[in-house]
């Protein structure tokens, strides 16, 4: 029995010792199927992203979207303004989409520095493009309710640089799945620019990239816009203002939205104090202060210098970058251009100093009258209605009723708040209630003008003022307007004469009736302004001086229109020339641009040289890309040249420009000019020599129909006593170095320039009627 127990004993904890082991290697199993189970889903998981990265990183299936390559990585692009700049080294403008200049890591303040890692990342220095503390984080901020995000530094720079929320993919139009493919690119893209580029680089690249609401992009340009400084020169509270803005620009904008940028700068500062880049007591003292933005200094298209060079200029330059392959509003080309600021500012000055005058006497003759009639004084009919059909009011209008006349015409006629042109305000604005015809007439009665200066030994243009105020009146009258040029053009012929028959200035010719008939048997007779023939003699520099028509009349005669249209080629004008002999009287269109042109090779000693306004173009790497080389054209020779000088004084000594005696530059200096009158006085004209500069002028309405009656709407009257003021201001400024002096004579003049003791007499007067070899020509009463 005993034995019996001993064995039963023995048996049960041989059970319980096999039961254990069971039950421990039943154990041992569900440990390794846990075991196992986690590693299945962790490799699973691994092997998952690892296709999700890999998936993405190729546009798999066109699902993602495509991912910039290599290149682009090593050479990462954001569009870039392209700036302007004067010959004296001062930024006229920009052209851009998006207002951006770029800056270096050593032209950022350390406070910019010191807000946007407290605010934005501050393990930037530790991570190597993705904090993955920060990111393993966001679920306990979530909770909190707290909207803090895990973006570093690099994963924002490479959405701002390759666009990562804006591609094309399948996937990305589903609303969560799209936000988790950006977000994946951006780590990819954060990984790779931590590999090639410093902490430095990507600093300075982000600030180039960020935009800042106002159509400001980059550091650079905010920091001029809302506080007109540079970005080193930046306080602590205006960095933390700047960066604040960076989470949403528009809602944080200190200038729409004060009430929320406060309390975002105050974030910011707190946060700087939080990780000890101020101290508690300093973060309190710059939360006291206001946010002083000062006034608004966005660069725009509409405001600045030279606006209407800069806008001729952006049409030259489109067209050179479409033939080079650059584009102009984003690759940040520094364009230098041939204009001396000093000199642009006294155009634009003497213009909104003069034109008011102008404007004033102009309203007074035309007080309760239309200024738009015809040569008899009469108004012209339909002149508004025509206008008004030209319109982009009445076009839109056309689009929006059709062909129902009465309902565009009604609408027309509605009066509407608007902003207009004004000279009686300094902002040069006013705020009115005016219906679209009225605004159509107010803006006929404004008369328009252009002045152009340029260098004549080198043909490069140093003043450009295409009209009197850019955003109103945006029609360039420099180079895009043409207009009859009147007695301008009359030392065109002078000089074809004075070349071809071997003419002098004391030769004389009689004030009396040329006339001409056409194919068709109508005659026509070169007038005189005064339509009155003194019948006596002339020299020819008192002719030119005088601008008596019947003198050049006489020696189209003897030239041929062919001859003088040759000439006037070789002198540099493009525009289209008519064979007629009224062409002596300057019937021909001509733009401001050609005509300077013409006479600064009277002044370079008969060498035409082509008027240029861009000396070089350098890439955003200072690269130069374009180098301007001059057209030159041996025009005439030296002689004729300084004839043809000799002769144009005499319309500054007592001609038609002799007014010019009252102003100081004139005297000890030589000066040479014409004036030019066009029919009616539709456009008055001059043009002053000295021995360095050449400047036109033109003076007249917008239609040929609206001018001054009588002589206040001469080229001696309207457009001269800009041109002086002009000039009287050149010549007082000591820091341009205009020299006065005479025009250089040739070493061997053969030409005798003193009358009194000339012998040839006059000229033969040949009384044959000429049958002109084309067209009729227009009438012109030019002076």
């Amino acid at each position: 029995m005993a034995q019996f127990k001993d064995f039963s004993r023995k048996l049960t904890n041989l059970r319980l010792a096999d039961l254990k082991k069971e039950v421990s290697k039943v154990k041992d199993y569900t440990y390794l199927q846990w075991i196992r189970l986690v590693w299945l889903f962790f490799l699973s998981g691994l092997f998952t992203i690892s296709v999700w990265f890999f998936a993405v990183q190729i546009n798999f299936l066109s699902l993602f979207g495509d991912m910039p390559d290599l290149k682009a990585l090593e050479n990462p692009r954001s569009e870039t303004s392209s700036e302007l700049y004067s010959a004296d080294g001062i930024m006229l403008g920009k052209y851009f989409r998006e207002n951006r200049s770029p800056v270096t890591y050593g032209e950022l303040s350390e406070n910019l520095i010191n807000a946007l890692l407290a605010t934005e990342d501050i393990r930037f220095e530790e991570h190597s493009g993705i904090d993955m503390k920060a990111t393993i984080s966001i679920p306990y901020y979530i909770l909190k309710g707290d909207s803090k995000g895990a973006s570093t530094i690099t994963q924002q720079l490479a959405k701002n640089l390759f666009k990562t929320r804006g591609s094309s993919g399948t996937l990305l139009n589903v609303p969560v799945l799209s936000k988790v493919v950006s977000k994946t690119k951006e780590w990819l893209l954060a990984i790779e620019l931590e590999r090639s580029y410093t902490k430095r680089e990507i600093m300075t690249m982000y600030f180039n990239t960020v935009e800042f609401g106002s159509n400001s992009f980059g550091i650079k340009v905010a920091a001029k816009t809302y506080y007109n400084t540079t970005p080193d020169k930046l306080t602590i509270d205006q960095a933390a203002m700047l960066v604040g803005m960076l989470k949403a620009p528009s809602f944080y904008n200190p200038f729409y939205n004060p009430e929320n940028a406060l309390p975002r700068r105050n974030t910011v500062l707190s946060q700087m104090a939080k990780y000890n880049y101020l101290s508690e007591a300093q973060a309190e003292i710059e939360k006291q202060k206001p946010i002083d933005v000062k006034e608004y200094q966005v660069d725009g298209h509409l405001v600045g210098n030279a606006m209407y060079f800069r806008s001729v200029v952006a049409e030259w330059l489109k067209v050179w970058c479409k033939q080079n392959g650059y584009d102009l509003y984003a690759d940040g080309l520094r364009v230098y251009t041939t204009i001396d600021s000093r000199l642009q500012k006294h155009a634009e000055d003497a213009v909104e100093g003069y034109m008011p005058e102008v404007q004033a006497k102009f309203f007074k003759q035309w007080k309760n009258k239309k200024p738009w009639v015809d040569e008899n004084g009469k108004e012209l009919p339909y002149f508004l209605e025509t206008a008004a059909k030209k319109s982009e009011r009445y076009r839109l209008l056309k689009i929006q009723h059709g062909e129902d006349t009465t309902k565009i015409w009604e609408e027309m006629a509605k009066p509407v708040k608007m902003r207009v042109f004004t000279w009686n305000k300094p902002e040069k604005e006013l705020d009115t209630l005016l219906s679209p015809m009225d605004s159509i007439a107010y803006y006929k009665h404004f008369l328009r003008t252009a002045m152009m200066t340029m260098n004549p030994h080198n043909g490069e243009v140093l003043a450009w003022v295409g009209g009197m105020n850019y955003k109103y009146f945006k029609y360039d009258q420099v180079l895009q307007g043409k207009r009859q040029v009147g007695s301008t053009f009359k030392p065109m012929v002078y000089a074809a004469a004075i070349k071809e028959y071997g003419f002098s200035p004391c030769d004389q010719v009689l004030d009396v009736p040329q006339t001409f008939t056409m194919y068709d048997g109508t005659t026509w007779t070169a007038k005189n302004s005064t339509n009155q023939y003194t019948g006596k003699p002339y020299t020819l520099r008192q002719a030119l001086s005088l601008s008596i028509n019947t003198a050049s009349a006489y020696l189209m005669r003897k030239v041929k229109p062919q001859t003088v249209i040759r000439y006037a080629r070789n002198l540099g004008f493009t525009s289209p020339l008519e064979e007629v002999f009224s062409l002596c009287l300057g019937s021909n269109e001509a733009s401001l641009f050609e005509l300077t042109g013409a006479y600064g090779t009277f002044v370079n000693k008969g060498t035409w040289i082509e008027p240029t306004f861009i000396t070089r173009i350098e890439d955003k790497n200072g690269k130069i890309i374009y180098q301007k080389v001059a057209k030159t054209k041996e025009a005439l020779d030296e002689q004729t040249a300084y004839l043809m000088l000799y002769m144009l004084k005499g319309v500054a000594e007592g001609g038609t420009a002799g007014g010019l005696w009252r102003y100081k530059f004139k005297q000890g200096n030589d000066v040479a000019a014409k004036t030019g009158t066009t029919q009616n006085n539709s456009d008055a004209w001059f043009v002053g020599c000295t021995k360095d500069l050449i400047t036109g002028v033109w003076v007249g309405g917008e239609d040929r129909s609206i001018h001054f009656i009588g002589n206040e709407g001469t080229g001696g009257k309207l457009a001269m006593p800009q041109y002086a003021r002009y000039t009287e201001k050149l010549f007082a400024d000591s820091t341009l170095n205009l020299k006065k002096g005479q025009f250089p004579a040739p070493k061997s003049l053969k030409v005798q320039l003193d009358c009194s003791k000339y012998q040839t007499g006059m000229l033969a007067l040949d009384s044959t009627i000429y049958v002109m070899p084309t067209g009729n020509p227009l009438s012109e009463d030019l002076n």
